[in-house]
């Protein structure tokens, strides 16, 4: 538990400094290197978009400590009492294998954040900004609850609890790098098992085409194999399909749970009420119209 709360043993600590020196490398080179006459403009920076980010990022490290405490005693307990073996943490394999473990839940976890309605309130606060740039990496949502919940198999496959959160700060580091407008397609061979800025780009676009694909974390593999795949085609449309239009913290995050509490109080069944919270996001009931059509008397 000690270690869990020591910043000094969390890589992500080490990897604040790099964020911010490549955020302003980034600055300099959209200054210095991008140009009105670009055939693809990128969308840059905006002064207010990129504070809120910064200030969404700062506010979800105390929300993940709270949550990664909570987590931490319930997975201890599986992995003490109920997981059949421990996994040797000294093994040559074992840091591999609970990076892939940990990539391949999460891959999980940010489908169904997508794809539900009350995943998506807790998701959707990072893809509010309609600008891809470093800062935006940083535009990190308050209520990672869910990350918590798609990871309990890995202690009962017998992963020490803690190495759980040290793979995930390197997972979170790698994320940081995809979040760019900078890079264009890599090698081949990268781009077919990586995920790379150009495959990220796709999984930050509002575009019909994109909505809904490249959920990977480190690895592209998992898109591949599961079908959620798409290649970057054009320089895609950022953000939600309904813009928030506001810097307010409080409605970035937790605006699209206060409308599914006041759709689930005016819902008229247990059928609505499971689909405002279960269906995909945006979800209506259908209702039958008026017996009287428009028009006829």
């Amino acid at each position: 538990m000690q270690d869990l709360l020591d910043p000094m043993k969390n890589p992500v600590t080490y990897a604040i400094p790099f964020f911010l020196l490549t955020i302003a490398i980034e600055l300099a080179a959209l200054k210095w290197l991008d140009h009105d006459d670009n055939p693809v403009p990128r969308t840059g920076y905006h002064r207010q978009d990129a504070r809120t980010s910064l200030f969404m990022g700062l506010g979800s490290i105390v929300s993940l400590t709270v949550l990664k405490l909570i987590g931490f005693f319930g997975y201890v307990a599986l992995y003490e009492y109920v997981a059949p073996v421990h996994l040797d943490t000294d093994a040559w394999w074992y840091w591999p294998a609970v990076i892939l473990g940990v990539d391949f839940f999460y891959y999980w976890q940010h489908r169904f954040v997508h794809r539900v309605n009350v995943g998506w309130a807790a998701h959707q606060a990072h893809h509010s900004s309609e600008y891809m740039n470093f800062a935006t990496a940083l535009r990190q949502k308050w209520n990672p609850w869910w990350e918590l919940v798609f990871w309990i198999p890995l202690p009962l496959l017998g992963f020490a609890p803690w190495t759980l959160y040290v793979a995930f700060g390197f997972n979170l580091i790698y994320q940081f790098f995809v979040h760019t407008e900078l890079v264009d397609k890599l090698w081949r061979p990268v781009e077919l098992v990586m995920n790379t800025p150009s495959h990220h780009r796709v999984h930050h676009g509002s575009d019909p085409e994109y909505l809904d694909k490249n959920y990977a974390g480190i690895f592209i593999i998992w898109d591949r194999m599961f079908g959620s795949f798409v290649e970057e085609q054009k320089r895609p449309k950022y953000g939600l399909t309904k813009p928030v239009n506001t810097y307010n913290l409080v409605k970035l995050q937790y605006g699209d749970y206060a409308q599914i509490v006041r759709n689930v109080r005016a819902a008229r069944s247990w059928r609505e009420r499971a689909g405002y919270l279960f269906g995909p996001p945006g979800w209506e009931p259908q209702r039958p119209e008026s017996l009287n059509p428009a028009g006829v008397d």
